[in-house]
């Protein structure tokens, strides 16, 4: 089994989105905790409305690469736009952040809410899971 933690993120409907990608991930693997939702600002392209961002610790048999081809059919189901600016507004975002204890998103030390969505799930990128 594996352990994994995935940031969340939308400013397009957020309460929904983030509620719905949570119901998907639910579905096909087991949901451990949920971090506190916190409201941040836009980061690379700034004329776009602030974003929901948080994280879900999560169990999977499934490997990385099937994970993270998961997410994006669950970013796709919930009418992602990937046409649009790489920073710019989307109904979600699924990164894998964190698989069995090892940090594997570098974003991690760039972004305050990362950093604190993973340790209110019992991560710091100085300990392993």
């Amino acid at each position: 089994m594996n352990t994994c933690i995935i940031g969340i993120g939308s400013n397009i409907d957020a309460e929904r989105n983030i509620a719905q990608a949570l119901q998907l991930i639910g579905k096909s693997c087991t949901i451990l905790q949920t971090s506190t939702m916190l409201k941040t600002k836009p980061i690379g392209y700034t004329a776009q409305s602030d974003f929901t961002n948080g994280a879900v610790k999560i169990e999977t048999n499934w490997s990385q690469e099937e994970l993270n081809l998961y997410l994006k059919e669950v970013e796709d189901q919930l009418g992602r736009d990937r046409t649009q600016h790489k920073y710019g507004p989307r109904t979600i975002d699924l990164d894998l952040m964190v698989w069995n204890g090892q940090l594997i998103d570098q974003d991690y030390y760039t972004r305050d809410f990362l950093r604190q969505s993973a340790a209110e799930l019992g991560f710091h990128a100085s300990n392993k899971e």
